[in-house]
């Protein structure tokens, strides 16, 4: 067991003091019990979940989205496609990396570009570092002190048992964004990535300056696997389907085909054949759907599942020193699964740094032409699906955007209504702080997804 593990276990709830992690109030009378929590702590976004209990059963149950919309698909209409990564950068504050990705590559399908092997190499590199800083974002300060029974990191950080393991959660997202400003010239909506490659790639010099701070990254994130393979983990299992990339030779970022744990295998071109976006009237986001199978299953917890075989060498060491099993159908694994990916990222960014070539040109140009394109990456949260229409011009006559969490919506609340009944006789504290928990495990970007939580539960006898 690592150091840090050894010092997170002896104090897993402080003294005396009720694991509750968002303000709530309750009230009972006339035989209907509420439970009202007024937003969801460590989501980013704005949420409220109605239930209805009566004789035990839930009789309605919807996870609604009353955030606003932001119409990011509109405003792409009448602009050039040369605009779009900076645009869709902005949908995400935590995970620009992801929306540039996906919006380059379905825009290089349109204008027939072949990107250089130096390009491809820096575009993982990229995509590492938001994993990287993601990642370690949602571990220690939005996901952990469910586990831990901490109202916040801050709270954890008083504890002197645990304030090493928030300062080094600190430490190593600091070491993604700088990882992410020296790719794309600054940490947060970055600037450099583009149509065909980069406006300006770095020097060598550069990212070698990052080499000794990514060598302490890695122990860290082994020392983070340990952290979570101590945890408690809810007994909660679900036949999911999983979906998403998969290379034959690399664990899936930017390429791959569209493959799930219930025999899907496509090219991300027939996505939309296989997926239907629908508008459901008790939320302003979209539900996405597998047609023919209902609601699925996109992010960390998918992809370690459907391609556990590719993960980097140090992170398959740490998942057998360990015993962490995956495949794994229980989904508040899925801190195990990104536990893992933080391995998987850092010692990928050490092996890419180590073999960087700058590629010269930094990018290949081609002038516009009409067409449709699109493409998936695997975004933090899980796939991304760009799709965008242009004319000779260039201007984007029609942009699709389907986010993680827009696909993990109707799941969420499938999820829910099977963990619900075994916690609806409990408190109104802790059956909230439960009920939170586990949308939690799908770390829910609400604000990417609009285009959390409010908690009601009515139990009638």
């Amino acid at each position: 067991m690592s150091a840090m593990a050894e010092r997170a276990q002896p104090a897993l709830q402080p003294a005396g003091q009720p694991a509750i992690l968002s303000p709530v109030g309750g009230s009972t009378a006339n035989g209907v019990k509420r439970i009202k929590v007024d937003y969801m702590a460590r989501v980013e976004g704005e949420g409220a979940l109605d239930i209805v209990v009566e004789k035990g059963a839930i009789q309605h149950l919807e996870l609604r989205i009353f955030e606003p919309p932001r119409f990011f698909e509109a405003f792409l209409r009448g602009r050039s496609y040369r605009e779009a990564p900076d645009i869709t950068a902005r949908i995400c504050g935590i995970c620009p990396v992801a929306y540039q990705m996906s919006s380059v590559h379905a825009l290089e399908k349109i204008l027939g570009i072949a990107i250089t092997p130096e390009i491809r190499a820096l575009r993982r590199l990229y995509y590492c570092a938001e994993w990287i800083e993601s990642h370690v974002l949602h571990i220690y300060l939005l996901h952990a002190p469910d586990f831990l029974g901490y109202p916040s990191a801050m709270a954890m950080a008083a504890n002197p048992a645990l304030r090493p393991a928030v300062e080094q959660a600190l430490r190593m997202k600091k070491i993604g964004n700088a990882l992410l400003a020296a790719i794309g010239g600054r940490e947060v909506h970055p600037i450099s990535p583009c149509v065909g490659g980069f406006y300006k790639a770095p020097s060598p010099r550069e990212l070698l300056a990052l080499k000794p701070e990514l060598e302490w990254g890695l122990q860290a994130a082994l020392d983070t696997v340990a952290l979570v393979a101590t945890l408690d983990y809810p007994a909660f299992e679900v036949d999911y389907e999983f979906v998403s990339l998969s290379h034959p030779d690399e664990f899936p970022m930017n390429e791959g085909r569209v493959v799930s744990s219930r025999g899907l295998n496509i090219p991300m071109e027939e996505y939309e054949s296989h997926f239907i976006e629908e508008h459901v009237a008790h939320s302003n986001a979209l539900h996405v759907y597998r047609q023919g199978h209902g609601s699925y299953h996109v992010g960390p917890l998918a992809r370690v599942n459907l391609n556990v075989e590719q993960l980097s060498p140090a992170a398959q060491r740490a998942l057998r020193e360990h015993n962490l099993v995956f495949p794994s159908n229980n989904p508040f694994m899925s801190i195990a699964a990104r536990a893992l990916e933080v391995v998987h990222a850092f010692e990928e960014a050490l092996q890419l740094i180590a073999s960087y070539r700058p590629p010269r040109p930094p990018h290949v140009d081609a002038p516009p032409r009409a067409g449709v394109g699109c493409h998936i990456t695997e975004a933090p949260r899980g796939m991304l699906y760009h799709r965008y229409r242009i004319d000779d011009a260039g201007l984007i006559q029609e942009a699709r955007i389907d986010a993680p969490t827009t696909q993990n919506l109707l799941r969420m609340e499938d999820d829910l209504r099977a963990f619900v009944p075994q916690v609806i006789d409990l408190p109104i504290e802790e059956a909230t702080w439960q009920c939170e928990q586990l949308v939690r495990n799908y770390d829910p970007c609400i604000s990417c997804a609009t285009h959390f939580l409010k908690l009601n539960i009515q139990r009638r006898p």
